[in-house]
């Protein structure tokens, strides 16, 4: 079908599941093929990396339907390594651990997206097994290992994003207090460089707005 040659385990287990019972997967709108419609004619694209992409689409599609966008964050990793002929060699657990801001690498690229009406981002946390293969034609990150797949191993809990409102929550600040990107980050316990994304986005939300400077770095309050 279009769209599945290069598609996870991860990405056709989330469809499935967001597309139902009584749903459709790869349904062709107006020219596009979006990952799923819903029993209710509902569209759910799910996006692993940037919203950029969906901008155009999303924004032709947005009057004629409502749209989820269903963005995966990986709380815990286990990654089962193979040799060149897919024996397996050793499994472990990454140290690494995703969080509900990690939505701001994505949404940093399309800021616009959650003021567009009839758009609703959903973030899903889930636990996945990566699949990876010592085949020397991966990342030299990682030592030439290629990725394979990455199966859904389970489903935990989502958080719905109806609307511009409902990112407040990233917001720990009162009203009255202002902070830098790197107050947010101590605040939030995340990088500065990903705290710097939050910020930019809620403020093309219009949920803060800068007041200065403090030293080189930018002062935000919560917008009035």
């Amino acid at each position: 079908m279009i769209g599945v040659q290069n598609e996870s385990s991860l990405h056709r287990a989330l469809k499935n599941m967001y597309a139902g019972c009584g749903g459709e997967t790869e349904v062709k709108t107006d020219g596009y093929v979006c990952d799923c419609m819903d029993d209710s004619g509902g569209i759910v694209e799910i996006q692993t990396g940037s919203f950029a992409p969906l901008r155009g689409k999303l924004s032709k599609l947005s009057g004629k339907a409502r749209i989820k966008i269903v963005y995966p964050v990986i709380e815990e990793k286990y990654i089962a390594l193979y040799d060149g002929c897919g024996i397996p060699v050793r499994r472990r657990k990454s140290p690494k651990k995703g969080c509900k801001w990690d939505i701001f690498n994505a949404l940093v690229y399309a800021p616009e997206l959650p003021l567009i009406p009839g758009i609703s981002i959903e973030i899903v946390v889930v636990d996945v097994l990566e699949k990876r293969r010592a085949d020397g034609k991966g990342s030299w990150r990682r030592g030439g290992v290629s990725i394979v797949d990455r199966l859904l191993q389970n489903y935990k809990y989502a958080i719905p994003l109806q609307g511009p409102q409902d990112y407040m929550q990233f917001l720990p600040f009162m009203s009255n207090e202002t902070f830098t990107a790197a107050a947010l980050a101590a605040r939030a316990g995340i990088r500065t460089n990903l705290a710097r994304k939050t910020a930019y986005v809620l403020e093309r939300l219009n949920l803060v707005e800068q007041t200065g400077k403090s030293g080189r770095s930018k002062l935000f309050r919560v917008a009035a």
